[in-house]
């Protein structure tokens, strides 16, 4: 087994008038040659927009977006025409494929948002350029996996993105524990602790801390408190 520790600490800054983040992975000025990626996972931003602030309309090309609200509702719109609103309990999913514009803004003109943004690289290059978005009940994931985002394009509970990866939440109460199976094909899990504290393989975690886990085949979370986690497994990336 593999395993490497992110402390919330560790992880790189940015902050303005209306953004206040976190980087997990190098990213814009923000530059670790240790922390570029978790093979095919890129990116995993934890954002706060201010009212009615946010991202300008920007590019993206051959990439698959993720974003979860924790707090808060977004306002999305994209060059494929969508114009949505996000808020907790959703999830949306972007295949940026072979290029698309688009903008999020904070859709409360007094309420902070507080998000994720997961960067996955996609198997294939140059692909339509694709948009889904979807609420999952948080009391499915109470004490269990709930998977969110898979690779399996006829699994109708979940959202579809174009790499061999998955996306999985659960809510833990104290003292609870569960187990994770990973794939064959995967190189592991990243598991990034939303919020309170879990023990993963021997390691004592708390809020914003991640572990990443290769080279093993089922790994054991106990809640030390009660627990939001995302589980992120990911193949290798060539």
């Amino acid at each position: 087994m593999k395993k490497t520790i992110y402390k919330a600490e560790s992880r790189g800054k940015f902050r303005n008038e209306w953004l206040d983040t976190s980087y997990s992975f190098s990213f814009a000025d923000y530059f670790d040659r240790n922390r570029m990626n978790f093979g095919a996972l890129r990116v995993l931003n934890d954002d706060i927009v201010q009212p009615s602030q946010g991202f300008g309309k920007h590019p993206h090309d051959n990439m698959e977006i993720i974003t979860i609200p924790l707090s808060g509702s977004l306002s999305h719109r994209d060059s494929m025409g969508h114009q949505q609103e996000i808020g907790v309990n959703e999830v949306q999913v972007m295949s940026a494929g072979t290029g698309i514009f688009h903008s999020e803004f904070n859709a409360s003109p007094s309420i902070e948002v507080s998000l994720l943004q997961i960067w996955i690289y996609p198997n294939s290059r140059n692909i339509m350029p694709r948009y889904d978005q979807r609420f999952f009940a948080h009391e499915n994931a109470k004490n269990k996996w709930q998977e969110l985002v898979s690779g399996n394009y006829t699994d109708v509970n979940t959202l579809y993105i174009s790499q061999n990866a998955f996306i999985s939440r659960a809510y833990l109460t104290k003292n609870e524990s569960i187990s994770y199976n990973t794939s064959k094909s995967s190189l592991g899990s990243f598991i990034f602790i939303i919020e309170g504290a879990v023990e993963i393989e021997n390691e004592k975690l708390g809020r914003r801390d991640a572990i990443s886990l290769s080279e093993i085949d089922k790994f054991n979370i106990k809640a030390i408190n009660d627990s939001l986690i995302l589980n992120i497994e990911v193949p290798e990336y060539k």
